[in-house]
């Protein structure tokens, strides 16, 4: 029975991905950062709140981990715990590459190696300890900052930033950390 799971939730996505995929080298939809110093965007990102797929609809203690390699792509680490704060470990590595170089907040994240999804980052602060990144449908987004904790104002005005954008926030979850 898992493999059948394994291989719906994998359709899934791929379904999800390709939609977006197909019309997404067009201009983006709304307003993204304006510069990102892509060397202090590196390192490690604790999620708090994001729009959960079928991947990850039970993550908790998730971090986002980028680093930038020296052909330009940013490997990607995305992991958390599943189920639980103490359920097992689930990690995916995406590949990213800055599509567009003149702000650097416009990705392709490569999924599996062939799907390429839009990633927005909306906003960063000037000291990158706080990010909030969409997609070009609304639906997908994600709120970080460099600490396991975050401040309940600050993860409220991060939250704003997206309902000012007209996101779909109704199945939007708060991260829980350890």
């Amino acid at each position: 029975m898992k493999p059948i799971i394994a291989a719906l939730t994998t359709a899934a996505l791929l379904v999800l991905l390709l939609q977006t995929a197909c019309s997404t080298d067009n201009v983006p939809n709304q307003p993204l950062a304006k510069q990102i110093d892509i060397e202090r965007f590196m390192g490690t990102w604790y999620v708090h709140g994001h729009s959960p797929t079928f991947m990850d609809k039970q993550a908790y203690s998730a971090t986002e981990t980028y680093e930038l390699s020296d052909n330009g792509k940013i490997q990607t680490t995305y992991r958390f715990r599943n189920g639980g704060l103490d359920g097992k470990y689930k990690t995916y590595r995406p590949v990213g590459r800055i599509h567009d170089t003149e702000n650097n907040a416009e990705w392709r994240m490569k999924f599996f190696g062939f799907i390429n999804a839009p990633y927005y980052i909306l906003y960063v602060d000037s000291n990158y300890q706080t990010s909030v990144v969409g997609h070009p449908g609304k639906e997908m987004a994600w709120i970080m900052s460099r600490s396991p904790e975050i401040d309940e104002e600050l993860y409220i005005r991060l939250k704003a930033e997206l309902e000012s954008r007209d996101y779909e926030l109704s199945n939007f979850r708060r991260i829980p950390h350890s």
